[in-house]
């Protein structure tokens, strides 16, 4: 018998597309806002080519993944900023505790780089994503009264950085996204995007490794510092 709650098949067909561990590795992965290839997401999820790149035709099928194509080669990202919420807080709900332990010393320091910082899509996340929420909110710059808004001193605060935010589009300016390693809630949106681009863009942080995780270097430290308040050993 069918149901008859108009949306059911959609949901469960939704469902079916991430109830598989190497597409849910391959929809991981691609959390840091990058394009990779069948390949390179092949060797991420520890199956072959040709699995990987049955397992992506179904997940860009199903709208989840973007392709694009640079000659020979085939890219893949999430589709945009909404596929990657839901991935994020799938993340959170099926690892309330903090997920399994690692169980060698590099993917203790794995671990432990992803948990200081790391980028959640297209905005900063972990401790570093935190310390820089909790500083706008003392700042006066976010709102939190009903969900996450930037307030005028916020918009002027962007300004001074060189952060354009008129460029968002549909996008809220400030949303508020579930931190899964700090299980509290990061500033995401366009506001958010436009930091985190800003950051990289001026060297304030770098990527390490070959995942998401993100440092904040020296002229990071002054920068935040400087505009944020921000003590350099909470950015370490």
């Amino acid at each position: 018998m069918k149901s008859q709650e108009p949306g059911a098949p959609r949901l469960a067909a939704l469902a079916a597309l991430m109830a598989d561990e190497t597409r849910a590795a391959c929809l991981l992965a691609l959390l840091d806002g990058r394009a990779w290839t069948a390949g390179e997401l092949a060797r991420h999820a520890g199956v072959a080519a040709s699995t990987a790149s049955e397992h992506l035709g179904k997940l860009v099928a199903g709208g989840l993944l973007a392709e694009e194509r640079q000659g020979r080669h085939r890219y893949v990202r999430l589709a945009d900023a909404r596929v990657a919420q839901l991935v994020e807080e799938l993340a959170v709900f099926a690892a309330p505790g903090g997920g399994e332990r690692p169980r060698t010393l590099r993917a203790v320091s794995a671990r432990d780089a992803m948990a200081r910082g790391r980028t959640c899509y297209d905005h900063l996340a972990g401790r570093l994503g935190i310390a820089l929420t909790d500083a706008l909110v003392r700042g006066g710059q976010l709102g939190t009264v009903t969900g996450f808004a930037l307030t005028r001193q916020g918009v002027d605060l962007f300004g001074a950085l060189g952060i354009d935010l008129t460029r968002g589009g549909r996008r809220p300016a400030a949303r508020a996204c579930l931190d899964w390693t700090e299980r509290r809630p990061h500033l995401a949106g366009a506001a958010g995007a436009a930091l985190c681009s800003r950051a990289f863009d001026a060297g304030w942080v770098v990527r390490i490794g070959s995942e998401r995780a993100v440092k904040v270097t020296p002229d990071g430290e002054r920068a935040f510092g400087d505009a944020l308040g921000i003590e350099a050993e909470a950015l370490r």
